[in-house]
């Protein structure tokens, strides 16, 4: 047993250690149990025409290297590659058919060699530069019908692509194809099924919530969903059959699209712009940097879409953001971070196969992780946005319960001050019905001194329009006079309130200097005007702007009373600005603080209109209004 063990991993280790270009090529054997068989390694020879002009007779004269990976790439993106396969249909008794089967549906141009049975070779063209309708087999795959199985034939395949492509060569039985072509397209029903499912939910709740993250999940789903069907060939097959030129840059929009609504979602659905102020700065930077390279793969330099790795970094910057916010505290950021997890690996295993020299790919399973990565991240998504709003919605009961509470504490205290004020008004509905009682026999006496105040107001009009005419000419006179003194002597403020007794007299006196020489608008310069919505304010009839009649004067925005301000410029004026703040402030019943405010405003305009004030005479106070 121990000797059998020792034997066994002797063959292991050695088939390890040679390396596969020494074998021959291997041709695969059809037998009538054979389902499918995937071409690999030495089963595919490859030769690289860097001139792309050699014909096949020419190729059969080359040395084809055998493939030393399970999967072979055309890496450089300028050369035609030649791929040769061998298939020995000796062991073959039934009547079974066979088709061989490219699995890239990127390829641009497939030129198939077929050998017939007097050793001739026949030509067919595939490849996305073609309409779909050319194809011989109506499938998202390039397929070739094996007609000739006796003995062993040799196939060549000339590929030209302007992107890198995998060359995944699958020799499948007939009726084994209709079973895997129905399974697979079963599959991609029910991936496409639910991309579609869940966009039409999240879109009803972005129309019932009016939340944006579910609008760029939907956007960015539904990129996923025009991404894969560009790289798996259903969108070439159903949406644009008749437009092969597309398949040039369908799969560059999709990406674009994808990163552009990924990075948008991270932000709204965590926050960013509150939570990382800095990370939402460079969120943006990276949506503004894809736009200008996708712009610039679209109208100067295709070929730039060839560089998918760098869909890497939008995709790492939404990655560390969600481990970020995470971090910090932010619950919903976990289905996130998982979600991307999945599609960070899902990323990071194309871009080690695209940078390495293909020993990682491994065929069909590396050629559809990252679809199962996005399946796996949008499921994820969906969890972190209920999460999102189950969150939300617990904080929203707990507010709401939490202002309940308070409701009921503010119906508590109604209903106790209600109780006090009913207790109050009847307290004082008693008092009033026993001072009414009073009130009416005071009335009484008030209905005898009413008579006879009626014959005294008889008299005293009598004699008052006697006296009117008196005082009109009386009053004219002490005004002419108090004004005159008020301008030129040392008056208390009993008597300069006579003169300017309340707010409207001190108004009338201000528009009366004013505007003693006309009235011109301050904005448009117009002499017409009528009268404004405030006291003596004047509005222009030309542009309807209205100035008050304190604008440009002292007094505006004044805080105290105006008349007092009026006393306190003339006692500044009288005194040549001698008075102290204190004084001012018992003269006129006014803090000490405002007093000395006030006052130091108006001695720094006596310092500045000495001279107009000096040959003023009596109105010499008067120029310290006006600004």
């Amino acid at each position: 047993m121990i000797n059998r063990l020792i034997y066994f991993f002797s063959i292991v280790i050695l088939s390890v250690a040679t390396p596969r270009a020494l074998y021959a090529q291997k041709p695969v054997i059809l037998n009538d149990k054979l389902d499918q068989h995937i071409f690999q390694f030495n089963e595919i020879e490859i030769f690289e025409d860097p001139s792309e002009t050699l014909t096949l007779a020419q190729v059969k004269e080359r040395h084809f290297t055998p493939s030393t990976t399970s999967t072979p790439q055309t890496t450089n993106l300028r050369s035609a590659y030649w791929f040769k396969i061998k298939i020995d249909g000796n062991s073959m008794k039934g009547n079974r058919h066979f088709l061989l089967e490219f699995f890239d549906q990127t390829i641009d141009e497939i030129t198939v060699f077929i050998p017939d049975r007097s050793g001739r070779y026949t030509s067919k063209v595939l490849g996305d530069n073609y309409r779909f309708q050319q194809r011989e087999i109506i499938h998202k795959n390039f397929e070739i019908p094996i007609e000739n199985l006796e003995g062993e034939q040799t196939y060549y395949f000339k590929i030209k692509s302007w992107q890198r492509a995998d060359i995944i060569i699958v020799l499948r039985s007939v009726n084994w194809f209709i079973h895997y072509a129905l399974d697979e397209y079963f599959s991609f029903g029910i991936f496409y099924g639910m991309i579609l499912v869940f966009s039409f939910y999240n879109l009803l709740m972005f129309f019932a919530i009016r939340q944006k993250q579910y609008l760029y999940y939907v956007l960015y789903i539904l990129s996923i969903g025009l991404y894969e069907m560009s790289t798996d060939g259903i969108a070439y097959q159903y949406l644009w059959p008749a437009f092969p030129e597309w398949n040039q840059y369908a799969f560059g929009v999709a990406l674009f699209l994808v990163s552009t609504f990924s990075l948008l979602f991270t932000k709204e659905l965590l926050f960013v712009k509150a939570k990382a102020p800095s990370l939402n700065k460079l969120l943006n930077v990276l949506i503004i940097l894809g736009a200008i390279y996708f712009t610039a793969g679209m109208v100067i330099y295709r070929p730039l879409f060839n560089y998918k790795f760098f869909e890497f970094i939008p995709l790492s910057a939404a990655f560390y953001t969600g481990i970020h916010i995470w971090r910090n505290g932010y619950r919903p950021a976990r289905f996130f971070v998982l979600g991307y997890g999945f599609l960070f690996l899902g990323f990071s295993l194309k871009l080690l196969i695209l940078l390495s020299d293909g020993s990682l790919n491994i065929g069909v399973l590396s050629y559809y992780s990252l679809s199962l990565c996005f399946i796996i991240e949008m499921i994820l998504l969906s969890f972190a946005i209920g999460d999102k709003v189950r969150i939300l919605k617990h904080k929203k009961d707990k507010a709401q319960r939490r202002i309940i509470l308070q409701m009921k504490e503010t119906e508590k205290l109604k209903d106790r001050v209600n109780k006090e004020l009913e207790t109050q008004v009847q307290h004082r509905t008693r008092e009033v019905v026993e001072k009414s009682a009073i009130i009416e026999s005071q009335n009484e006496d008030l209905k005898a001194m009413n008579l006879m105040l009626k014959e005294q107001a008889e008299e005293i009009s009598r004699m008052n329009v006697l006296l009117e005419q008196d005082n009109i000419e009386l009053q004219t006179n002490i005004e002419k006079v108090s004004r005159a003194r008020v301008m030129s002597a040392e008056v208390d403020f009993t008597e300069f309130s006579r003169i300017y007794p309340d707010n409207e007299s001190c108004y009338k006196f201000l528009s009366e200097l004013k505007w003693e020489k006309g009235y011109t608008c301050s904005k448009c310069g117009s002499a017409n005007y009528f009268n404004g919505h405030t006291p003596y304010s004047r509005r222009c009839s030309k542009c309807s702007y209205e100035e008050s009649v304190t604008t440009n004067t002292i007094l505006h925005n004044t805080r105290i009373p105006v008349n007092k301000a009026f006393y306190m410029i003339f006692l500044l004026y009288s005194t040549k600005g001698k008075i102290s703040s204190h004084k001012l402030s018992e003269i006129l019943g006014i803090r000490q603080s405002t007093c000395w405010a006030y006052s130091s405003r108006i001695k720094k305009i006596m310092d500045e209109r000495k001279k107009e004030i000096k040959n003023a005479g009596e109105k010499g106070w008067s120029k310290l209004v006006l600004e």
